[in-house]
């Protein structure tokens, strides 16, 4: 995986992609698996913002039936069976807990016409490649088994709860990065740390981009037959960006979705809460602890300057704590917490939980930027199947006949693995010198890819070095800045490993990622003090 700039590359393209989450690498696999000639540009690393900062779901969007959003759940759903088959290492089964009450809000036979009619809207879900990644329907069990299996529910007039299926994405940003893997493997050219600071305008029409490579400020005019605008909270600062008028109008809402990480609080199902308010609050296990999210709340800061504050955490221990059992959690119970900004389109509802993950395709022509395309809104769950919506526009905007979508029939890139389990199993006999828990987190977060891991640290000794609780070692540091595209601290811990992600790993194991990077990047001492500083604000939980 070479970046754009680091290799030979054109001056023209048929596309051009802005924006590296999950909405433009899907366009860029999309576009590229139906023949097109494609670059992607990302202003900071690949999946940085909105993609990473997910519940680690793939799921249908249950709370969108009570708006009667039907095509869109039906959408979801249909989706996640298809990432199960072709990313079968990232996405798993995962049983959901909604506990009744003999209340109005959450009586069991409210729920149980949702639960019906969910399963009813997923009856193809038996149909995975991967026979143990099939989901079963729904059922009901009493307050007794409810209490049994999960005691973190509160028990007073508890009447039972529904136990029914999503599905769990358990690395969102290595997902994001199988995608763009599969693009470049089909002939897609991308950069990271690479700025689109304007378009090239001519008569009306969006001819390319002028970016520059952050990593060493050299300016590219790139044109291409088609631009395509995929930058979520930041689409209309591009758009305006892009526009002639002298008072550009374009606008989307933002909404601020924050989580948190704890000890393991529940056992083995992500339990499902309503509010007194009406909202979901959710406590999911993930990597031996608990996942807690997620909030929805209007953000009307500039995307650049958004963080998550105190305040948002307080207030997601709020809603947890006066909604789930007796134990309360305090913010010193808190070890880590990310957030990031989801873009909604603008005509939804005035309260952002209310509003929509419908997606929106807009053609500019009519803002007179011929030959630039926006995307607005979405849900990571049916990235792919927007991409193949988008794919309609672009034949028809470019005159060619592309064919069909052939993504969903295929398997991502280091990701043909016809059955998981039997997949470990072998992993675990032709690597006897690593742990069960090293095979379980290297064969799944990596796919095929974990042999090159495993070979790597097999040859040179001090990389088999185990550094997590997961059994994650360090040679997967050196694989990630050797192949994929990392050049930061923040890629490492964050975005290719996930030896950052359930919060500060302990100053050992941080020193022992600080020293491999700097000696492979060569890093001066003000480099690395630079690259420390960046990365402990994300790892310092805010004052």
């Amino acid at each position: 995986m070479k970046r754009l700039f680091d290799q030979p590359f054109d001056n023209h393209y048929d596309l051009i992609i802005i924006g590296g989450g999950i909405t433009g690498v899907s366009i860029a696999y999309e576009a590229s698996a139906q023949g097109l000639k494609v670059a992607l540009f990302e202003k900071g690393d690949f999946g940085e913002a909105t993609s990473s900062a997910t519940s680690k779901l793939i799921h249908g969007g249950l709370r969108y039936l009570k708006n009667a959003e039907f095509g869109l759940v039906r959408e979801s759903l249909s989706e996640r069976k298809t990432l199960e088959n072709i990313a079968p290492n990232f996405v798993y089964p995962l049983p959901f807990m909604i506990p009744t009450y003999s209340n109005l809000k959450n009586n069991k036979a409210i729920l149980f016409a949702g639960m019906f009619l969910y399963d009813l809207l997923s009856l193809d879900k038996g149909f995975t490649w991967d026979k143990s990644k099939k989901l079963k329907f729904h059922k009901s069990i009493s307050a007794k088994k409810t209490k049994r299996l999960e005691p973190c529910i509160p028990d007073h007039k508890l009447t039972g709860s529904s136990i029914y299926y999503d599905c769990q994405n358990i690395n969102p940003e290595r997902l994001t990065l199988g995608i763009l893997k599969s693009a470049i493997t089909n002939g897609a050219q991308a950069a990271n740390y690479s700025k689109v600071e304007s378009f090239i305008v001519e008569d009306q029409n969006v001819k390319g981009v002028e970016v520059v490579d952050l990593l060493n400020d050299n300016k590219h005019r790139i044109t291409a037959d088609l631009t395509i605008n995929c930058t979520g909270p930041w689409t209309d600062i591009v758009l305006n960006s892009a526009s002639k008028n002298k008072n550009p109008d374009h606008h989307i809402r933002r909404s601020e979705g924050i989580h948190i990480i704890t000890k393991k609080q529940c056992n083995n199902h992500a339990v499902l809460m309503m509010t007194k308010e009406g909202k979901h609050v959710m406590m999911i296990p993930w990597r031996n602890h608990t996942l807690i999210g997620t909030t929805d709340k209007e953000y009307n800061g500039d995307p650049d300057d958004y963080k998550v504050t105190k305040q948002s955490i307080l207030e997601l221990l709020d809603e947890i704590n006066n909604n789930y059992g007796s134990s309360k959690i305090t913010y010193n119970d808190v070890l880590f917490a990310y957030g990031g900004l989801r873009p909604l389109v603008d005509n939804q509802t005035e309260a952002s939980y209310e509003s929509s993950r419908k997606y929106e395709i807009f053609d500019n022509a009519k803002d007179d930027l011929n030959g630039l395309i926006t995307i607005e809104g979405g849900k990571y769950t049916t990235s792919r199947r927007l991409a193949s919506n988008v794919m309609k526009i672009i034949s028809k905007k470019l005159n060619r006949n592309l064919g069909k979508s052939v993504t969903d029939k295929k398997y991502l890139v280091d990701s043909d693995i016809t059955n998981m389990e039997s997949f470990i199993r072998q992993l675990v006999l032709r690597y006897p010198q690593f742990s069960e828990a090293t095979i379980n987190y290297v064969g799944r977060n990596y796919g095929l890819q974990c042999h090159t891991i495993f070979r790597l640290a097999l040859y040179e000794k001090p990389l088999m070095e185990v550094l997590t609780d997961d059994g994650e070692i360090l040679a997967e540091v050196v694989y990630v800045m050797k192949k994929e595209m990392a050049f930061t601290l923040e890629d490492i811990f964050f975005r290719r490993t996930g030896i950052g992600t359930l919060g500060y790993p302990g100053d050992k194991v941080f020193q022992k990622v600080v020293e491999t990077a700097k000696h492979y990047f060569n890093w001066v001492d003000k480099r690395t003090k630079q690259e420390i500083d960046e990365v402990m604000k994300i790892f310092n939980l805010p004052e």
